[in-house]
């Protein structure tokens, strides 16, 4: 006997869920990948100064650092991760019944993306750490939406909101490491 789709999709006991076909699901689920992980790389390819990584290695940094080659496997796990959280809430009756919680997964990424910016290029640890702390504060929100249309989605994104706020801690510790000098920081 094979499962009939349409008994849950009308059943008063289950949410009303989009039914898109294999094909759609594949098409949104490469699309919401692409955008996440495609701002992530072009975010860093724009940002890859010559002396940047001159700049970090120069400032004084808190013993819990983790080192460098930390940083993209857990943001390609993280992208991963939200990327089928926002999947399984466009599950749940597509970009136009779920607008709010996929606009706010979107300002979210804009957010996270705009942190490198000004941690990389503007060099403004200050201003990057109020920045992430913003940033924390819109993922929580987007957990919240999330988990209104599938707890399992606002679940994923669990350890995004653990890592920004490890994140953040850093980046303050930064700061108040390297308050004083500052400006010759971001001279060199």
């Amino acid at each position: 006997m094979a499962f009939d789709t349409t008994e849950v999709l009308e059943n008063p006991l289950f949410p009303k869920m989009h039914a898109p076909s294999v094909s759609e699901s594949c098409v949104v689920l490469l699309f919401i990948v692409g955008v996440t992980f495609g701002g992530g790389f072009a975010t860093s390819a724009l940002t890859m100064a010559e002396d940047g990584d001159d700049w970090y290695e120069g400032l004084e940094k808190p013993d819990w650092t983790p080192p460098n080659s930390v940083f993209g496997p857990v943001w390609a796990a993280l992208y991963l991760l939200m990327s089928f959280a926002a999947f399984l809430v466009w599950r749940r009756g597509g970009f136009m019944k779920q607008a709010l919680p996929l606009s706010l997964y979107t300002v979210q990424l804009v957010a996270n993306f705009s942190w490198v910016f000004i941690y990389l290029e503007a060099r403004d640890l200050l201003a990057a750490f109020i920045e992430l702390c913003c940033l924390w504060v819109l993922i929580i929100i987007t957990a919240i939406l999330f988990g209104r249309v599938r707890k399992s989605a606002a679940f994923l994104l669990a350890p995004y909101i653990a890592w920004v706020a490890f994140a953040g801690s850093l980046n303050l510790e930064l700061w108040l490491l390297n308050k004083d000098n500052e400006d010759s920081k971001k001279s060199s």
